[in-house]
């Protein structure tokens, strides 16, 4: 494969996400996007930028283009560079625009401050029930059945390649204790009482920065919300009332997605697919869509760049809502990192994500990057009390990202499964030629094009031998028009280190055979 960005940014020291116009000169272009990264507070001052070495490998451009640059900046006044300390962004005593900083706006301000210290106590013990269904004893008291035997414990897979999921081993413990012990120490008293329903302010100050660096979102921590996940973002949105179906989403997704959306009363309509990801041209009368659009899921491949502006466009005509799925955003391996579509207009677009892709499952923080005209109804759908998400767990997540351990632990994921992703497609090149490997320019999992009429028994022979896995068709939507090719979704990402061998001898086995004439 040819050689990736990915590398460099090993030396970064911190990802960043820039916008670089393809017309006039690359110097002119690279300065106008850090200048603008700056203006906007997308760069923060202080915030130390990478060595012109690594982002003129990420930018693919030469590197005295972004020697020049930073040079013209730091003669401007919108950089610094000092011996020692590298080149980082001035301190500035003008104030960066309103609306546009890493900063509480006004009215998220005046709404947080109207809340009440205490709310209602909702946890209130549950009304014991009565004893009249129970069957009376010989002394006429009510006897409860004998208790059932706990059924068996399910039997563990000995190769686990289901998709979503990181290597659980990999967890930084170290770097996320010393976090939580600073969080904790640090913490004023009222930490420890009830939470905000929006969420911790630094956590969501943190995002807002980090966000901005590495996906281009342009927001302000008055309108992220902190949330559990994605799927507990669904539940507010739909679930709250704040939005309404019928809801476009992709012929390929999560089916647990819609069985929620289904019980919060939604229909969902299917987009079908191609090379380009949803063909977003078949948007019809409805008022919401949700895309994946960085890393398409499960099939692969970001969306096409007119096709994002153009679900943009009719969010503007239909006074509509993009629906942003971030879930894999931070794993790119063989191209350019592709900016968030909520960067293209953060009033019509709803960007969630979460950290169980990029740090752990167990870690159950998520955000929303939220349109100003939804953050009261989605802090109403979530009550005066937050129940979610601990406080605890957000001020350490909030100070993992400030000190820098977040990218530190998202670079060196990146390069370990870029390093698996190499590995199975070595693996099928030399033993399995017959199938095709697709999706694997990003994220975390893989899709193997299966021959016509194999894909059932080749997810049975995976049964038998140990080996859990998906079949693609059962991503498909029920109502998708589309053709629903045989494959496989293969998950690289969750073994650990040492079982990934094993892991991949076992899937080569239950892959179907090519034909006779198939060259080895």
């Amino acid at each position: 494969m040819a050689e990736s960005w990915v590398n460099s940014a090993e030396r970064i020291g911190a990802d960043l996400h820039l916008e670089v116009a393809a017309a006039g000169g690359r110097r002119a272009a690279v300065a106008a996007a850090l200048r603008e990264a700056v203006r906007s507070g997308r760069l923060a001052p202080g915030t130390r930028l990478p060595p012109y070495r690594s982002l003129a490998a990420d930018l693919g451009v030469a590197r005295n283009t972004v020697a020049d640059a930073y040079s013209e900046l730091v003669a401007e006044g919108w950089l610094t560079a000092r011996q020692g300390s590298g080149t980082r962004v001035a301190e500035r005593a003008e104030p960066l625009r309103r609306g546009e900083r890493g900063a509480i706006s006004a009215q998220a301000r005046a709404r947080d401050e109207s809340r009440p210290a205490r709310a209602r106590d909702e946890n209130r013990p549950a009304r014991a029930r009565g004893s009249e269904s129970l069957p009376p004893n010989a002394r006429g008291r009510r006897t409860p059945p004998p208790p059932l035997p706990p059924p068996p414990p399910p039997r563990r897979p000995l190769h686990d390649l289901r998709q979503g999921t990181p290597d659980a081993s990999a967890f930084p413990r170290g770097e996320w204790v010393a976090s939580y012990r600073r969080a904790v120490l640090g913490a004023a008293g009222e930490v420890f009482g009830p939470g905000e329903p929006a969420g911790r302010v630094e956590l969501r100050e943190a995002l807002a920065e980090y966000l901005a660096r590495t996906r281009g979102v342009r927001t302000e921590p008055g309108r992220i919300v902190v949330c559990s996940g994605f799927a507990h973002g669904l539940r507010l949105l739909f679930g709250g009332g704040v939005l309404r179906g019928p809801l476009a989403v992709e012929a390929y997704g999560l089916p647990f997605h819609r069985e929620l959306l289904a019980g919060a009363g939604v229909r969902t309509v299917p987009l079908p697919l191609d090379e380009h990801g949803a063909l977003v041209g078949r948007l019809g009368r409805e008022r919401a869509v949700l895309l994946t659009p960085a890393h398409q899921f499960p099939t692969g491949g970001p969306l096409h760049a007119e096709r994002r502006a153009a679900v943009v466009d009719w969010a503007r005509a239909r006074d509509g809502v993009v629906l942003e799925d971030d879930y894999d955003g931070e794993f790119r391996y063989d191209r350019k990192p592709v900016g968030a579509v909520q960067g293209l207009d953060p009033e019509r677009v709803i960007l969630l994500g979460s950290v169980s892709k990029s740090l752990s499952p167990a870690v159950r923080l998520g955000w929303m990057v939220l349109p100003e005209r939804y953050v009261d109804g989605v802090l109403a759908a979530k009550g005066e009390r937050e129940a979610w998400a601990s406080v605890l767990d957000q001020l350490s997540l909030a100070d993992f990202i400030s000190s820098g351990s977040y990218d530190r632990h998202v670079r060196r994921m990146r390069q370990r499964y870029r390093r698996r992703r190499d590995r199975l497609v070595a693996a099928l090149a030399e033993h399995a030629p017959h199938i095709e490997v697709t999706g694997v320019a990003a994220g975390l999992h893989a899709v193997l094009r299966l021959p016509p009429g194999t894909e059932r028994s080749a997810v049975k022979a995976a049964v038998w031998n140990g080996v859990a896995l998906d079949g693609l068709a059962e991503f498909r939507h029920p109502d998708a028009e589309m053709d629903t090719p045989d494959g496989l979704v293969v998950g690289y990402a969750t073994p650990p280190e040492h079982a990934y061998g094993a892991a991949l001898e076992a899937l080569l086995r239950v892959l179907p055979p090519g034909s006779p004439h198939t060259a080895v």
